[in-house]
């Protein structure tokens, strides 16, 4: 199993629920936990319908992270099923990837790269994000590396699916070296799309292929829901050290997720 900074990854969960109060709140603030301040929220296009507030950028004195959104509206869930895949076109592989999550990409990509511009390059760029959210910082992630001066970023991921074909699980995994997938055993959500897939309307065939970096939690909340959960987890991860938890916690008042 993946060796996994605790601490950031308690953080990084707190983090992600603050991409859901961005959208769901509707004087559109979020807590930006201390020590970080927020650089930009960015929007995009769910299933070719309206915009939507898909995430932030933070930085601190060392880091910067950006942050993605999981499904959270009828669009989202429509580009979710729409497992066709495309070719992605900033790999320097050819290479395929999940259609529904790549046209979300599309339409906010240009927002990170125009932050990124103006960021220094000698900070660690972080990338994380639940569900959708990890599809999406998957996809960003090898873009980045590829095409910016922030060649080694850092991602962890929370529940996400697999998002792409193998070659671009093999351009990921030899580019993207800090990655750490988090799943929950029993969180049926990151075995989708199945490794197989065909799609009903044309029966053609696609291969999907994980990329590498699993680190698993041992978790049954014996539902779908519960076991893909974003505040177990938080739980799961706090287990790992309770009291940074509990620090992080009660100095960022409404930021940890909470049942």
């Amino acid at each position: 199993m993946e060796k996994i900074d605790s601490k950031l990854a308690i953080l990084l969960t707190g983090i992600c629920k603050q991409t859901f109060d961005l959208f769901e709140n509707a004087d559109r603030l979020f807590i930006v936990p201390k020590g970080y301040h927020n650089l930009a929220s960015f929007t995009a296009t769910a299933f070719g319908k309206k915009k939507e507030l898909f995430g932030f950028i933070l930085q601190s004195d060392k880091d910067i992270i950006i942050a993605f959104r999981g499904t959270d509206s009828k669009e989202d869930a429509l580009a979710d099923l729409n497992a066709s895949q495309c070719t992605f076109p900033w790999a320097a592989n050819k290479c395929a990837s999940h259609r529904g999550f790549t046209d979300i990409y599309s339409t906010l990509r240009q927002q990170i790269i125009a932050v990124l511009a103006n960021c220094s390059p000698d900070k660690r760029l972080i990338m994380t994000g639940h569900s959708l959210g990890g599809a999406l910082a998957t996809l960003c992630a090898l873009d980045i590396a590829s095409n910016t001066q922030f060649v080694s970023p850092t991602v962890y991921t929370f529940g996400a699916p697999r998002v792409g074909d193998p070659i671009f699980a093999a351009n990921y995994n030899r580019l993207i070296t800090n990655n750490y997938r988090v799943v929950i055993n029993y969180d049926l959500v990151p075995l989708l799309p199945p490794p197989f897939y065909k799609t009903v309307k044309t029966g053609k065939l696609y291969l999907y292929l994980h990329v590498n970096g699993a680190y698993r939690l041992h978790f049954n909340g014996h539902s779908v829901s519960q076991n893909h959960a974003l505040f177990n987890y938080f739980s799961m991860l706090s287990k790992l050290d309770p009291s940074f938890a509990e620090t992080l916690c009660d100095s960022n008042a409404s930021f940890c997720p909470f049942k």
